[in-house]
């Protein structure tokens, strides 16, 4: 079982919830990214992937190489897509859990939402990353890796 960060955009916050319980559980933590991302010092089971830059190449890296049993952490939707028929869990920096019964869902929407920004229309984006969404990110994550360890133990 291995946790993957779509690193380039995933704010502080999500990232030392993950360094914590990777340390604290020994579950090696693959971030990928464009560009260098620091991680902490003392992260044992933390690593750093840095792929060539350019559209979807750090998604393609994770869907390569991510399998059934592991973690991913995106705020990407198409990638969680992919990951989801996969059979790989996906959260989102704002703890919401993606699977075959809300993805196409969530697909279809941002899909919408993209193309009325396309067309002009002002969509106003996303709220600021604030303590709600650290805490429902936290609770998600902490219930879906002790799932995702118990079920790899078993």
């Amino acid at each position: 079982m291995k946790i993957w960060i779509d690193a380039d955009a995933a704010p502080r916050d999500v990232k030392d919830v993950v360094f914590r319980a990777a340390k604290r559980l020994g579950v090696e933590t693959i971030l990928v990214a464009n560009q260098r991302v620091a991680i902490p010092a003392n992260a044992d089971t933390v690593s750093m992937v840095v792929v060539r830059e350019g559209a979807n190449v750090a998604d393609r890296y994770i869907v390569s190489k991510s399998t059934q049993g592991d973690l991913v952490v995106t705020a990407d939707i198409p990638l969680a897509a992919l990951l989801v028929e996969k059979n790989v869990d996906v959260i989102d920096p704002r703890g919401e859990a993606y699977d075959a019964t809300n993805i196409a869902s969530r697909l279809s929407m941002r899909d919408f939402m993209d193309e009325m920004r396309g067309a002009g229309v002002v969509t106003g984006g996303s709220a600021p990353y604030g303590d709600r969404d650290k805490k429902a990110f936290a609770n998600t994550f902490d219930r879906l890796l002790t799932k995702l360890l118990k079920r790899s133990k078993a």
